[in-house]
């Protein structure tokens, strides 16, 4: 869930789009999107790594915004919108409420060192030439961004320090072009 647009990556159509919706009225028959339902339709299985499966939780939680465990179909069709066609503002804030696992608006060292895990977990699992100290990545990461020093980021500035540093934004997202994906997907399902 890459926060920027590549100029590589294809455009989705509305067409694409209608029919991603069709799929989710036939293979959710009840409306709803359980947990295990979201983990197979983003390719999560027994292979995955524990820290893939986390992450996908996190995304699922952020994506259920009464918090009733279940996507169900206007939550899905936001979360397809804010992924394909979204703002850069916007799918930071979307970054930063997954990120915040707690929930109480800000980030601090362990929720920043966590995901950062769990990106470089699923990066080098991607790449095994990809290495790195988490340590030093969230060290660098507060040095940029918490601009007040209190130890933990808020989400303006977390938006702020994405926005203006690539070497931020790059530890902050993970390498899967969301537009191409679902291209990938649908000739993969026809």
């Amino acid at each position: 869930m890459g926060q920027g647009q590549s100029s590589e990556e294809k455009e989705v159509t509305l067409q694409n789009i209608q029919e991603l919706y069709r799929k989710f009225a036939s293979e959710c028959p009840s409306g709803n999107l359980h947990l295990h339902e979201f983990k197979k339709i983003f390719g999560i299985n027994s292979n995955s790594t524990e820290e893939e499966s986390a992450y996908m939780d996190n995304v699922f939680r952020s994506f259920d915004a009464n918090k009733d465990g279940q996507i169900d179909f206007m939550e899905y069709v936001a979360a397809v919108h804010l992924i394909l066609r979204g703002k850069l503002e916007d799918k930071l804030r979307w970054s930063f409420k997954v990120f915040d696992r707690d929930g109480n608006g800000c980030l601090d060292r362990q929720e920043v060192k966590q995901i950062i895990r769990i990106i470089y977990k699923i990066k080098t699992h991607n790449d095994p030439s990809v290495t790195a100290s988490t340590e030093d990545i969230c060290d660098r990461i507060f040095e940029l961004v918490d601009k007040n020093k209190d130890s933990q980021i808020s989400l303006e500035e977390f938006i702020e320090g994405a926005e203006k540093d690539p070497w931020v934004m790059d530890q902050l997202k993970l390498d899967i072009g969301p537009c191409d994906w679902f291209i990938e997907q649908q000739e993969k399902n026809p």
